[in-house]
């Protein structure tokens, strides 16, 4: 299985690309950030992050994809942008016709970590360990969407093994 792990963001958006083969080992494929400017217009910022994620999907053909689920946050006007950067987001997942599944980030620490309430290090430090990176990977808004990616494969497994038990 090939899956995109999105962490949504309007300054940031953070992708990763994480493969698990046959006998279950995870690699990472490749990770990065599409990042705008703040200069920019709202319209123009999407509209980067949607041709950039086209790019990306054309590339690397993910069988699926994660998207991190919006929380309520205290400052209202960036979760209306991330929420905006989500949408853009989604329409190039689907225009792709590439599945999408959705996870908060309690659900993707506790599945990479095993602990819902982990802190951003130990995350990060699972995904290299899960990944057999040398180093942690940078920035933290890749490595959060490699965590997606990774939460996605291991919950697809578990669907899977589930099916088949029926």
């Amino acid at each position: 299985m090939l899956a995109l792990g999105i962490d949504p963001g309007t300054e940031s958006t953070g992708y990763g690309i994480v493969s698990e083969d046959d006998a279950g080992v995870l690699s990472a494929i490749g990770f990065g950030v599409i990042k705008t400017s703040k200069t920019q217009t709202t319209e123009r910022r999407l509209k980067i992050i949607h041709e950039e994620l086209t790019k990306i999907i054309f590339l690397n053909r993910p069988d699926s994809a994660a998207v991190e689920k919006l929380f309520f946050q205290k400052n209202v006007t960036n979760a209306i942008a991330v929420g905006q950067a989500r949408g853009v987001i989604l329409l190039a997942l689907c225009e792709a016709e590439v599945h999408i599944a959705e996870y908060t980030p309690n659900e993707v620490k506790q599945c990479v970590t095993g602990y819902g309430a982990a802190d951003k290090k130990q995350v990060q430090e699972m995904v290299r360990v899960l990944l057999n990176l040398i180093e942690t990977p940078k920035p933290d808004d890749a490595a959060d969407a490699l965590a997606i990616a990774i939460c996605h494969i291991r919950h697809n497994r578990i669907n899977s093994l589930m099916e088949s038990d029926t």
